[in-house]
């Protein structure tokens, strides 16, 4: 493996870590949290500053994408959309995202610039910033339920930190759609299970 599609590969394994931290406290928050608004700002919400994380990776696929054949995908209702949908359309604006790197690794590690750039138009800046972004939000949430009296438990916020067991739950999971896609002639057969002898 040479130098240059290690670091392809370490680039997308990095984001895809950071993509299932996010999953992670979206799958973990309690539901009387969703509705919960930020004290300064009473028209939003925990669910509104979610969707924005999905919304925001949307607007820059749109933004430096669309020169480059890459489509966003839609985004999500900051009012009403579900836990399950929500970590559903994630996935769909992380490959988006995954897509963007590709191409700017493509081109040497430079981006396209864009209208409004708030950072240096490479890859690996564009990477820190979102990374950044979505952590602010995810520390913010993690705060506006301790401020409301609805600390998330210990499993929850020392999660978010646990980036090598997030990894390996992305690993885990793609062992498992492999297996479960696999033809039938190559899936492990499973043993028998005999009756007791008589």
């Amino acid at each position: 493996m040479d130098r240059e599609t290690s670091l392809r590969q370490m680039l997308r394994q990095a984001w895809r870590t950071n993509n299932r931290v996010t999953t992670f406290l979206v799958e973990h928050l309690p539901p009387e949290l969703w509705p919960l608004t930020v004290p300064s700002n009473p028209r939003r919400t925990v669910r509104g500053i979610l969707s924005h994380i999905h919304n925001d990776r949307c607007m820059w696929i749109r933004m430096i994408g669309r020169r480059n054949g890459i489509k966003a995908p839609g985004n999500v209702d900051r009012h009403r959309v579900t836990p399950k949908e929500l970590t559903r359309a994630l996935e769909r604006s992380s490959a988006g995202i995954l897509r963007i790197f590709d191409r700017g690794l493509d081109n040497g590690g430079f981006l396209p610039r864009v209208a409004w750039g708030c950072f240096p138009p490479e890859v690996l800046h564009f990477f820190a910033i979102l990374v950044a972004h979505e952590a602010h939000h995810r520390g913010q949430i993690v705060m506006l339920a301790r401020q409301s009296g609805h600390r998330l438990p210990a499993t929850v916020t020392v999660g978010l930190w646990q980036w090598t067991k997030r990894c390996k739950e992305i690993q885990r999971a793609r062992d498992d759609a492999e297996r479960e896609n696999a033809p039938e002639a190559v899936r492990p057969r499973q043993a028998r299970r005999r009756g007791p002898r008589r």
